[in-house]
């Protein structure tokens, strides 16, 4: 028996149902938002994965082509792997749904969430966050509360409930949000500059619509919710637990006092083998408990240090920004570089400038289209000093060069007024926590110094947050182990006039507003500081493009002439393109892309582009070339691909009876256009050019 809900949200109903499809998951539910539907089932284990010292949770999105009503491309036309867009959207859903399981839950856990209907006006991703929070609202797995989320845009200053597809590139502000009904528990997002206090009201607005659905999952949690099943909790002998703690003693407390994080992870990494060996006699197979322990003792130390003390493990205040330098131009022949470090946190980010011919092309559910600019992240392993296989791009990397891209696109330059394909490409080469900010930092830098005309330079900082009943601290710029210890790892990036992108993940019940504002305060504060720096070093963009990159001519041409510029199969522009060595794209409105790293080179490719699309204008002298005669005159190519006729009462003033008697095949003469008739048919005159008591003339020969 199925049931469901529905609800209106932002002009359109919202309609969740269980008991119709996947029924022998823990929990799954179908979710329908205008003509656009998916489907999440939730399925856990209630034994421990055997082997796991981790929660074993995975979480997929995959689009059904179908639900558009397409056939996937390739040689095998099915569904292969996942897309960006499909990372992205699994990232969304898990960062808010992982904090809701017990800490002693490791059964093996699995959200699949399949998009089986898309109008490609209602996105899709937001829709799985919320139908993920459902189907285990109403499972028997356990968890502590219940997600929901909402997109907020803002449009002509008003703010708007899940926009549509084709809204989102008039909103000046665009974010998901996801919360339980107490708190805001995720938040991602992109804005033009817009100032903290709007982001603030914006996160009110999209809690209390998430307010409004979860009453609405409570309601089919009501009719159709199950009990939550018995697990088998991971439970830690105490005997173990009492002789590790007494082994650590107060060596934790001044490991974390260390300010270098090799040397400090290195003293506990060698403190913990030595605990380990030494139990193993008496605690056999019980490493990984004892590792458990220890991580535990650690952050509790961490926390307790910063709370009490207000000091952090590297020796900072809660609001000190470790030490920045920035360096440009430091590749010899990329188009701009910039390497930015911030403590033991570097980014060396790379600029690369191309034509329109490097534009990244998607077929997406929601149609198909065009990046002109990207930005990718790279975290290789010596970045930490680690060894591990590279094997494709990781999830990570996806999501922190996306947020990356995001917090860099309000400042780039329209395609009008720098028609280059930009891309940027940030290689970690040290990582100790907020890599994808100095990414920002140096992609800045690297757009600079690359000559591109952005309007304003963009950094980012992460914040983090150490919460216990009665105290909280904010902390700026967090380190890896803050972040790791932490309760809370909040991006924010932005010019001076405002933000640009936010990412906040958190690892307790919530933020309420106010600790949010806070937080979005301090970072504004470090941001500008960060900014200064920057600006230091590279106070505004170069004037000119790097030598090696290309030289973008653009100039526009009549429609009617793009077939003669393309010519029979290509012919005439490959010729072009062969002759001159230059790059061209020519567009449908008639725009004319010509690139090349030789200015001479693009110079010669634009004058014959010109000449091929040129129109023959009445009163204007043209040097032609006679293709052919007749006996009533002959005709003239006056541009390339365009004849005329000259009459032979106008070769000149003096009757002649044969045109042969003046012109021939392959001459080359001056005529003026003296008319042009309706159907485009072109009269010249040469006798117009000669003085009227001279005798005829033979024209120029060609040779």
């Amino acid at each position: 028996m199925s049931h469901k809900v529905e609800m209106e949200l932002g002009g359109r109903t919202l309609i969740i149902e269980s008991g119709k499809l996947a029924k022998q998951a823990n929990g799954a539910v179908t979710l329908q938002y205008g003509d656009s539907m998916v489907i999440s089932a939730a399925c856990a284990m209630p034994e421990p994965k055997l082997g796991f010292d981790f929660f074993p949770l995975t979480v997929e999105y995959r689009e059904k082509a179908y639900s558009a009503g397409k056939i996937p491309g390739g040689f095998f036309k099915r569904e292969a792997r996942p897309s960006e867009k499909e990372i992205l959207s699994a990232r969304l859903i898990d960062r808010p749904i992982r904090p809701l399981f017990p800490d002693d839950f490791r059964g093996e856990t699995q959200l699949i969430n399949f998009v089986i209907s898309h109008d490609q006006k209602n996105d899709t991703d937001v829709m799985a966050l919320t139908a993920t929070g459902a189907a285990l609202a109403i499972s028997d797995i356990p968890i502590t509360k219940t997600v929901a989320g909402v997109r907020v845009g803002r449009l002509d200053g008003q703010f708007v409930v899940n926009p549509t597809i084709d809204q989102y590139d008039e909103c000046e502000l665009l974010i998901v949000i996801a919360g339980s009904s107490e708190a805001i528990t995720m938040v991602e997002g992109s804005a033009f500059e817009v100032p903290e206090a709007d982001l603030v009201e914006a996160l009110t607005f999209g809690h209390e619509h998430i307010k409004q659905i979860l009453k609405k999952i409570e309601e089919l949690k009501t009719v159709c919710g199950k009990p939550d099943f018995e697990y088998t909790p991971v439970i830690i002998e105490d005997a173990l637990k009492t002789k590790v703690i007494e082994m650590v003693g107060d060596k934790l407390e001044a490991f974390n006092r260390i300010a270098d994080k090799d040397e400090r992870r290195t003293e506990k990494k060698n403190l913990t083998s030595r605990i380990v060996e030494e139990l193993a006699e008496e605690f056999p197979e019980s490493e990984g408990d004892i590792k458990g322990i220890i991580h535990d003792l650690d952050a509790e130390t961490m926390r307790r240090m910063i709370l009490d003390e207000n000091k952090r493990i590297d020796g900072r205040g809660p609001d000190d920004i470790r030490e920045i330098t920035c360096d440009v131009g430091f590749l010899p022949r990329a188009h701009g570089s910039a390497v930015f470090t911030r403590g033991q946190t570097q980014a060396l980010v790379a600029v690369t400038l191309g034509t329109k011919m490097d534009e990244q092309r998607l077929d997406e559910l929601e149609g198909e289209s065009t990046k002109s600019y990207m930005l990718h992240y790279n975290f290789p392993p010596f970045s930490t000093g680690e060894t591990r296989p590279i094997r494709g791009t990781s999830r990570r990397e996806v999501g922190h060069g996306n947020l990356a891209e995001r917090a860099l696109f309000p400042v780039i330059p329209s395609e009008e007024g720098f028609p280059y394909t930009v891309r940027l490409v940030s290689d970690i080469m040290e990582s100790n926590g907020s890599s994808s900010m100095a990414s920002v930092c140096g992609g800045s830098l690297a757009l600079m110094d690359a000559g591109v005309p952005i309007k304003s330079a963009v950094a980012g900082i992460a914040m983090g947050l150490i919460k216990s009943d009665d105290k909280l601290v904010i902390l700026t710029d967090i380190l890896g182990d803050e972040d790791h210890f932490g309760d809370m790892d909040f991006k924010v990036t932005g010019t001076k006039e405002g933000v640009t992108a936010i990412q906040m993940d958190i690892k307790i019940d919530g933020l309420d507003v106010e600790t949010m504002r806070k937080a979005l305060d301090k970072a504004r504060t470090a941001r500008l500081f960060i900014l200064d720096k920057m600006n230091e070093t590279m106070p505004k963009h170069r004037s000119e493009l790097s030598e090696f990159a290309p030289r973008i001519i653009s100039i526009k041409i009549p429609p009617s002439k793009i077939g003669e510029v393309i010519g029979p199969g290509g012919k005439v522009i490959r010729s072009i393109v062969e002759e001159t060595g230059a790059k061209i794209d020519i567009e449908d409105d008639g725009t004319v892309l010509i690139a090349s790293v030789d200015g001479e080179a693009g110079r010669l490719a634009m004058e014959r582009v010109q000449a091929l699309a040129e129109e023959a204008e009445v009163g204007k002298t043209y040097s032609g070339v006679v293709r052919r005669t007749a006996a009533f005159g002959a005709f003239v190519e006056i541009i390339p691909g365009t004849d005329g006729l000259l009459h032979i009462s106008e070769i000149d003033h003096s009757r002649i009876d044969r045109v042969e008697d003046v012109l021939n095949v392959g001459d080359r003469v001056d005529v003026k256009v003296i008319s042009i008739d309706g159907d485009g048919k072109i009269r010249l005159s040469r006798k117009a050019l000669l003085e009227n008591d001279r005798k005829p003339r033979g024209a120029e020969r060609s040779r």
